[in-house]
């Protein structure tokens, strides 16, 4: 791809308002039954072509939003873009990944690399709270959180992490996320899969977004695409539930399935909506409850 294929301005469509969305809602549409189906591209700004790759994505007209990385190798460009076409995106928090870009501080750096290699360390060292870690994670995810800030000119409205890093016991327990932010759960259970597998630390990480953050009702990865049933149930599922699809378009069976018309098609009367935030808000406000986070795994 070329580096500048993304300022191609013609081939993006302004994002229309949730309001307007929503005000041409048909009686038992997803919206009227307080669901909504949310595609969200992960990893926007990481390089540059990620980044195109998920410019595609949105020219396509399958996603609501993207979560952006920062300082990393494209983040500028990427925020600068996102703006000027006024495009839905959140914080893609990295905790796992070296920084790319070539004017991080040192400081920032070294603090990272040290909260980089104690959770790559082992997939349990997420679990673990290190109190010795605990000034390099504030650090690091403070500097993000005013990166993204100076990229986009405001705070995120929402938050979720590279590989997951988010929930990990050093973030959760001394709330380092801006409090009240829609912030990404754990994935939702699978029919197949084993609900004892990391029960303990769903419960837990479900339990502390309970207590002062928002969330969707499930969330699921957008592959594996077949078979058809699977990704059938997902969608039917935001009819009357909020639902995040997360995918990677990096990945190159995901974008091509996502610019190919194959996901339109599929989705019928639950198409992606406008924008993440505004639209979770919209439909909390149509259920007839708001208390609709679970602490005990779901499987689907």
């Amino acid at each position: 791809m070329q580096h500048n294929k993304i300022h191609d301005q013609s081939s993006v469509q302004p994002r229309k308002s949730v309001d307007a969305e929503f005000s041409r809602t048909k009686p038992g549409s997803q919206e009227e039954l307080g669901g909504c189906l949310i595609i969200n591209a992960d990893d926007w700004g990481q390089d540059v072509q990620t980044t195109d790759r998920i410019f595609d994505c949105f020219r396509s007209g399958v996603l609501s939003s993207a979560s952006g990385m920062v300082f990393m190798e494209d983040s500028e460009r990427a925020a600068a873009f996102a703006r000027q076409q006024d495009l839905d995106i959140g914080l893609h928090l990295n905790l796992s990944d070296s920084f790319s870009a070539s004017n991080v501080p040192v400081r920032l750096l070294n603090h990272h690399e040290k909260v980089r290699h104690y959770l790559c360390a082992s997939p349990f060292t997420r679990l673990i709270y290190h109190p010795g870690l605990a000034s390099s994670f504030e650090y690091v995810i403070a500097s993000q959180l005013e990166e993204f800030a100076r990229l986009y000119g405001r705070q995120p409205n929402r938050i979720d992490g590279h590989h997951h890093m988010h929930l990990s016991a050093n973030v959760m327990l001394p709330r380092l996320l801006p409090l009240g932010t829609i912030v990404r759960r754990h994935f939702s259970y699978e029919r197949g899969e084993k609900v004892v597998r990391n029960s303990a630390f769903r419960f837990y990480s479900s339990a502390v977004l309970a207590r002062g953050y928002q969330t969707t009702d499930f969330l699921f990865s957008l592959p594996p695409l077949a078979p058809f049933a699977r990704l059938e149930r997902i969608f039917t599922l935001a009819t009357n539930f909020i639902v995040e699809v997360e995918t990677h378009p990096a990945m190159t069976e995901e974008y091509r399935f996502l610019t190919g018309g194959n996901l339109l098609s599929w989705v019928h009367n639950c198409t992606p909506v406008p924008a993440f935030d505004q639209s979770v808000a919209r439909c909390r406000k149509s259920k007839h409850s708001s208390d609709f986070i679970s602490c005990t795994p779901e499987v689907v």
